[in-house]
């Protein structure tokens, strides 16, 4: 390598490490996360060990309990036994209680036979499930997150079968993401087009003014302007207001526009139009206008000449624009959130909701990998269909 070449490498090292602190990281942990726990593993290792063997569906014998009592303890003792019951509990659910009240409930008891200590603290414990719940939150290893984020489950036998329907969600959440952010796309499309040719073409003086009427809202907080749609749509808002001094609605019937998918939808469409404006005019601008004016003379009328000269030339322009508005889309939580409501809700608030609440990392984990795999083949589709050498930002 140069020496120029290698002073140069040296001025992009401060770059690299920023984003590999800030993007490759966390993204490396949350796939690792999805796939990895050590949890159960780690605190249950001879509980695991005696039930290696175990058929499934005996009794497991004392010295898989004599094991499990002697570990409850001691995770109890390290302050371990909440994630511990968290783990077995997200396997099958009403365990928590079971393994925390043991772990409590052992330290009463002297020895064994342990496990007649076990059934008299809870019954469960005779249950082939609640062992069977233990052995699969032991894997450290597991495909267990990924299954449950496209709503199936490995059964006892280690056959796959779809979850129960009340808990078959996500996939119907991640399809409801996909058309929602290509509706979105779209909309921003028909909406921003016009906007961005009227730009192109308008006089330097009103294209300033204009341009800055699509910039204003990067100057103000993303918080304020989705919250100002609230105040908008809401029932006694102002559109709603405005229907009824037209005579459109009657005062009792007042339509619902905010906490659902409608208010989801149109706060979105406004807060990522200038994402696909920007894209579009800056092509729009370097294509000179006498192309149309030579179609003309021609004898091309306008949506003749338009289509066979001036669209195809904004095509890398929509491209960057449907690209940059999707991947956006796909991802916002902080929109959806507040003006959706239950029915309006996409992927990434469940993906928050088992980040900050729940504290399922792994299921977080899974849904975001997920999401991460759809973008990725949009974007190989997109290279292969469009080809990104095509798409230009100004």
């Amino acid at each position: 390598m140069t020496r120029p070449a290698l002073r140069a490498a040296r001025l992009t090292l401060p770059l690299v490490a920023f984003i590999g602190v800030t993007f490759v990281v966390p993204l490396a942990t949350m796939l690792v996360r999805s796939v990895y726990d050590p949890v159960v593993a780690d605190a249950l290792p001879d509980t695991l060990a005696a039930l290696r063997d175990w058929d499934g569906r005996s009794d497991p014998g004392e010295a898989a309990y004599a094991a499990a009592a002697r570990e409850l303890l001691r995770a109890r003792e390290e302050r371990t036994i909440g994630r511990v019951a968290s783990r077995i509990n997200r396997v099958r659910g009403g365990l928590r209680s079971v393994v925390v009240r043991s772990g409590r409930r052992l330290q009463d008891f002297s020895g064994g036979p342990w496990r007649a200590v076990m059934l008299e603290i809870d019954g469960r414990w005779g249950d082939a499930a609640t062992w069977q719940a233990i052995r699969t939150a032991g894997d450290r290893l597991t495909a267990r997150h990924y299954l449950n984020a496209v709503d199936l489950q490995r059964l006892p036998d280690g056959s796959i079968a779809r979850q129960p329907p009340e808990r078959r969600i996500y996939v119907a959440l991640l399809w409801r993401t996909l058309v929602v952010s290509l509706g979105i796309t779209a909309l921003c499309l028909l909406l921003g087009y016009p906007v961005a040719y009227l730009i192109a073409h308008a006089p330097p003086r009103r294209a300033g003014l204009l341009l800055g009427l699509v910039l204003l809202p990067f100057w103000t907080s993303l918080l304020v302007r989705t919250t100002s749609w609230i105040v908008l749509l809401q029932t006694q808002g102002v559109v709603n207001d405005l229907l009824v001094a037209l005579g459109l609605l009657a005062d009792d019937g007042r339509i619902a526009l905010i906490y659902n998918m409608t208010g989801t939808v149109v706060a979105m469409t406004h807060v990522l139009l200038p994402f696909m404006v920007l894209p579009v005019y800056s092509i729009m601008r370097a294509i000179p206008p006498q192309q149309m004016n030579a179609a003309a003379s021609l004898g091309a009328g306008f949506p003749r000449a338009f289509l066979r000269v001036y669209w195809p030339q904004t095509l890398s322009g929509v491209g960057a624009g449907s690209l940059l508005v999707f991947i956006l889309a796909i991802g916002y939580y902080i929109t959806p959130a507040l003006v959706g409501g239950q029915s309006g809700q996409l992927i990434s608030n469940f993906i928050a909701y088992h980040m900050q609440t729940s504290l399922n990392w792994g299921l977080a984990g899974a849904l975001g990998g997920i999401l991460l795999a759809c973008v990725a083949v949009l974007y190989m589709a997109y290279d292969r269909v469009v080809g990104l050498d095509r798409m230009r930002l100004g």
